[in-house]
């Protein structure tokens, strides 16, 4: 193997080489800081699966190391993210109980099966897959699944249980008929939360810039907003005992030492039960990670292999599972954080893996007394950002179905759940575009005064020929399409019979399928017996191929194809007159 296609194995092999003081201490200074970030995230988000703190803490090293090994990004942060997290809760909730050892083996299970995935779909160079779920698709699944994780929350943040439940207006009722059980401390301690982590988002930045000091370390001691809220109520528990004193929830002892190694289920009946999740969840990872990977590489005019990213995340994730995790794939806030920090490769990632071990070393005893009110406000405060109303005004405005493809994923997502809401807006997505281009629009166009321009009949001033039609055909031809092709087509021959001959524009044509191709030779055949010529203009070169390799041209007649729509109209004009929109 050349030493080009080793690098594209190995992208470590492209930056590690030049590698030198001044990145080390980029990477240095961004793995801390996400370090910082990433060891309340990743207990909050282990919360939020379901799981004990400190499988978050074990899903943030040995997945950090592989994907800085393997990943084409240079700024991504590899961890565990809400969106993922709750699926794996929404997933494991109908197999075990949370907590018990099933339920952990489970989300094992999980991230081994996702790793398999990504890696076999890296493998095998299927990264185009994730393509057809649009935008507007995830853009309405990550709004309705932040309002699921926010409301979530709600049992942690008032201090009472609340049943577990995907509709939201259950959660809401149980809490509202319930809210004479809140506990004071607990709903104290989340408004404190809530106080300390807005303000470093907002707030302290800026007063540090005015008080001197610069920019970059400003932003930096601005990130560290959950980690001050952890260690001012985990405190402020300690302190007053409020845990025992007043039944404040805290996350109590967290086992000591790296992460154990585990060896997944080989359950045949569990892993059949859990596959389709385990797909659902390494499709939206991966969606995630991509985007914000290559959002980021842009800035910094990099390349994202789509392909090498999904190896990279699967061999992330297959680690997580050996290792007492669960699924991970890449943060957007954490990445960003990593970026704007000042990572300039990959080893900031494998930094914040170091870091953390330290912390599951030696500082899990100072965490005995962490509320888990504060990881619930770190969660809500965290997936705020989710929720995409941009998108849905754009939508709104630029193309109706695509908005109608967000609001019917979000609605599906609140009352049918994660998985089958996503699966419900991918499908309806597919639909609208194949409805969408099974209708293709159809102008007949005419040339724009004496250029050899032609436009859109009904939107220009243009001269035509009674007796030529002309007709840009603005979609590819395949089958879902070919019908209406040849109903429109022949209804407007029907119509005017002084036509003898049909030009079809072929410009916007990328392909012709198998059904098309019978249908253009059917087409040919009912134009030839009602007197009319069919004639083809502007065809690209691998459509023209595809029509020579079958004989099609030979079957329409010599001279029938033109190079453009000028000599078509040229050849076959014989008495212009002007038709004004």
């Amino acid at each position: 193997m050349s030493t080009q296609n080793l690098g594209r194995v190995l992208p470590i092999l492209d930056w590690l080489p030049g590698y030198g003081r001044s990145a080390l201490a980029s990477d240095g200074m961004a793995g801390l800081i996400v370090a910082i970030m990433l060891v309340p995230q990743g207990m909050a988000y282990a919360l939020l699966a379901g799981l004990p703190p400190e499988v978050g803490l074990y899903a943030s090293i040995v997945p950090l190391v592989f994907y800085g090994l393997l990943g084409s990004s240079r700024a991504l942060a590899v961890g565990p993210v809400a969106i993922v997290s709750l699926m794996v809760a929404t997933t494991l909730g109908e197999f075990a109980e949370a907590g018990s050892a099933g339920y952990l083996a489970g989300a094992v299970l999980l991230a081994f099966l996702s790793g398999a995935i990504l890696l076999g779909m890296g493998l095998a160079r299927l990264g185009f897959l994730v393509n057809f779920l649009s935008h507007p698709v995830i853009s309405g699944f990550s709004s309705a699944a932040a309002l699921v994780i926010g409301f979530s929350q709600l049992k942690h943040l008032l201090g009472f249980d609340i049943p577990r439940s995907h509709l939201i207006t259950e959660t809401v009722a149980h809490a509202v008929t319930h809210i004479g059980q809140i506990n004071p401390a607990t709903f104290a301690i989340a408004l404190a939360s809530f106080a300390i982590l807005l303000a470093f988002r907002s707030r302290v930045a800026p007063l540090l810039r005015a008080a001197g000091i610069g920019p970059g370390a400003a932003d930096a001691i601005a990130k560290a907003g959950p980690l001050v809220a952890v260690f001012a109520t985990t405190f402020a528990v300690w302190l007053f005992s409020l845990n025992q004193t007043s039944g404040v929830g805290i996350v109590a002892e967290i086992p000591a030492g790296l992460p154990p190694l585990t060896i997944p289920s080989l359950d045949l009946a569990l892993i059949e039960q859990l596959l389709p999740a385990a797909a659902l969840i390494a499709v939206v990872g991966f969606l995630e990670s991509v985007s914000v990977a290559k959002s980021l590489a842009a800035k910094r005019r990099q390349k994202i292999d789509a392909n090498q990213e999904l190896i990279a995340l699967g061999a992330a994730n297959i680690g997580a599972s050996v290792t007492g995790g669960y699924p991970v794939t890449g943060g957007f806030s954490r990445s960003l954080v990593n970026f704007t920090a000042g990572a300039v490769t990959p080893m900031a990632s494998i930094i914040t893996a170091g870091l953390i071990s330290i912390t599951v070393l030696m500082l899990t005893p100072l965490l005995y007394f962490l509320p888990k009110a504060t990881l619930a406000a770190i969660i809500v405060v965290a997936v705020a950002n989710l929720i995409d109303l941009k998108t849905l005004r754009e939508a709104w405005a630029y193309n109706k179905t695509d908005a109608a493809s967000l609001i019917a994923t979000f609605l599906a997502v609140l009352t049918l759940g994660v998985e089958l809401g996503i699966v419900a807006g991918a499908v309806l997505s597919i639909s609208l575009y194949l409805w969408r281009t099974s209708r293709p629009h159809m102008a007949e166009v005419g040339r724009v005064g004496q250029t050899e321009h032609f436009r859109n009949v009904l939107r220009h001033e243009v001269e035509t020929d009674p007796n030529v039609l002309m007709v840009r055909v603005d979609e590819s031809l395949y089958f879902a399409n070919t019908a209406f092709l040849e109903d429109q087509l022949l209804a407007r021959v029907a119509d005017r019979p002084e036509i003898d001959h049909l030009v079809l524009i072929m410009s916007a044509v990328n392909f012709i399928d198998a059904s098309a191709l019978e249908t253009l030779e059917t087409l040919t055949e009912r134009l030839h017996d009602a007197d009319v010529t069919l004639h083809f203009a502007e065809v690209k070169g691998p459509v023209m191929d595809g029509l020579d390799r079958v004989g099609f041209t030979e079957h329409l007649g010599a001279g029938r194809v033109y190079l453009s729509t000028h000599e078509a109209m040229r050849d076959l004009t014989t008495r212009p007159e002007t038709q004004v929109a």
